[in-house]
């Protein structure tokens, strides 16, 4: 475990999507990572919101970037953003071969005019 209050390196994030979007076959514009228990969420401009959601009913504060080449994490708590942290346990983002937004076949046609601001 880091010494870091909400980070635990050793846990691997739960999946490849958002957990929320996928169980109900919806959609996400970036994916964020609960840097505690792995959880993969979407993020907030994203319609379901859920990467903040998480942090309302869990307490976890602190999510990274689950897109490839970022390494930001972002904590919920105080609304700060960090440009690098401790590494995580691998994979450190979706596979390169989803798209972002994605998933591939789940996005509508209009996507940009659903995004939250």
């Amino acid at each position: 475990m880091s010494d870091i209050k909400g980070i635990d390196p050793s846990v691997p994030p739960s999946g490849d999507g958002c957990v929320e979007c996928d169980a109900a076959g919806g959609w996400w514009f970036h994916l964020r990572r609960c840097a505690q228990c792995g959880h993969v969420g979407c993020c907030d401009s994203s319609p379901g919101q859920h990467a903040s959601g998480h942090f309302r009913e869990s307490g976890h504060p602190l999510a990274r970037s689950f897109e490839p080449g970022e390494e930001w994490f972002w904590n919920f708590e105080t609304s700060e953003m960090f440009e690098a942290g401790p590494e995580l346990a691998p994979p450190v983002s979706h596979p390169e071969s989803q798209p972002a937004p994605g998933p591939a076949g789940r996005v509508p046609a209009d996507w940009a005019r659903v995004l939250r601001r």
